[in-house]
């Protein structure tokens, strides 16, 4: 999972958290890249995937995901004091060469599968949150972000424990669920256009005036409740790491 924010000014100190890099149209960018994502939600999609088999309900893949991420919707907003660590490799934002993934709970945590769900969608956010604060620190304001990946097929969840992660309004275009492909056929076609005379707009007019022309947009303000939580539920994670190295050397 990443994050790519057009940079409107130079930032004051270099980070370790922070890739620079450019757009296409060669604008500064500043990138938090995490090398986990959902592949650790999508085991354990899995999981209830097979348990529906088991009890003579089988279901498809989409509908486990919806039906799980609609649970989610009801959890506590800190996940009921419940950590998932979605490190299935080293991850150098949270100071990790190598990844255990993990669960962690308190005894008085409340274990519920709609906070279960809701730690884990908040656990792949979770680093990239961590990173996105340095950002904040250097006071880089994020008006919108623009989010996309097979995440979001089920609309408005992870949308928005997103934008409670990032404090920031998160849209979701129509086709945002086929992440990066769709992408790279924009770029495809706009370089075809130029390749052939059929455009000389630069790449931003292009995106306005014919990639995005039509597009439709959903957005997600963040509720001060979801941040609030999410806030709270960083803060133990961030503790938490601890466990996480803990694990990495014992295992």
């Amino acid at each position: 999972i990443f994050a790519m924010i057009v940079l409107e000014r130079a930032l004051a100190t270099a980070h370790d958290e922070l890739d620079i890099v450019t757009t296409p149209a060669g604008d500064p960018v500043a990138m938090v890249h995490c090398n986990n994502g959902a592949s650790e939600l999508a085991a354990w999609v899995s999981v209830f995937q097979r348990f529906a088999d088991l009890i003579g309900s089988p279901r498809p893949p989409d509908s486990v995901y919806e039906a799980l991420f609609t649970e989610a919707l009801t959890a506590a907003p800190d996940a009921g004091g419940i950590l998932s660590y979605n490190h299935l490799s080293g991850e150098p934002i949270a100071g990790l060469d190598e990844g255990r993934p993990l669960v962690i709970r308190t005894p008085d945590s409340q274990l519920t599968l709609a906070n279960f769900v809701r730690s884990q969608l908040a656990g792949v956010f979770a680093t990239l949150s961590l990173g996105m604060r340095v950002l904040d620190d250097e006071g880089v304001a994020v008006d919108r972000m623009l989010a996309h990946g097979g995440v979001f097929r089920t609309a408005g969840v992870a949308q928005r424990v997103l934008a409670a992660a990032l404090d920031t309004a998160v849209s979701v275009e129509r086709h945002a669920s086929e992440g990066g492909a769709w992408g790279i056929a924009v770029l495809a076609a706009y370089a075809a256009a130029r390749h052939t005379g059929a455009t000389d707009a630069s790449l931003a007019a292009y995106l306005d005036a014919v990639a995005f022309a039509d597009a439709e947009f959903a957005t997600v303000v963040p509720d001060p409740a979801d941040v609030a939580g999410y806030a709270s539920y960083l803060d133990s994670y961030r503790a938490g790491l601890a466990a996480e190295r803990a694990a990495v050397t014992a295992l």
